[in-house]
């Protein structure tokens, strides 16, 4: 995700893009329950239009549990990770980077974003 698409994203804006294509899903969880407390319209689209305020594991139905230990893991060691998923035995690229409190640095919760593997390459 480039400067551009992570502060669309941040201010309600599509988020994250293929190269030419529609945004892809990507959302902004809270707390080890995972809640759902911002969506883009991909995510809302692929997922259901009321998943803002459920907790991910919820609200991502479709999702592997796989899904959920990313989320887990990067919120426990605040570091980014990716990995492949399955939704609907199709293979998505699914990457999280931990939000942190500017102040005191603390996670408090994650940024997800679903790449279809059918995505076309950003090349720039």
């Amino acid at each position: 995700m480039d400067r551009a698409d992570a502060a669309a994203s941040l201010l309600g804006g599509p988020g994250p893009r293929t190269a030419g294509g529609p945004p892809r899903p990507a959302g902004l969880c809270w707390g080890a329950a995972h809640v759902v407390v911002h969506a883009n319209p991909a995510l809302l689209s692929a997922f259901s239009s009321g998943l803002v305020s459920i907790p991910a594991r919820e609200a991502l139905v479709g999702l592997p549990r796989e899904a959920f230990d990313l989320l887990d893991a990067v919120l426990r060691d605040g570091r980014p990770l990716a990995r492949e998923v399955l939704r609907d035995r199709e293979p998505w690229r699914m990457t999280v980077v931990p939000r942190r409190d500017p102040e005191t640095g603390e996670v408090y919760g994650v940024t997800f974003y679903l790449r279809s593997r059918r995505d076309p390459a950003i090349a720039r």
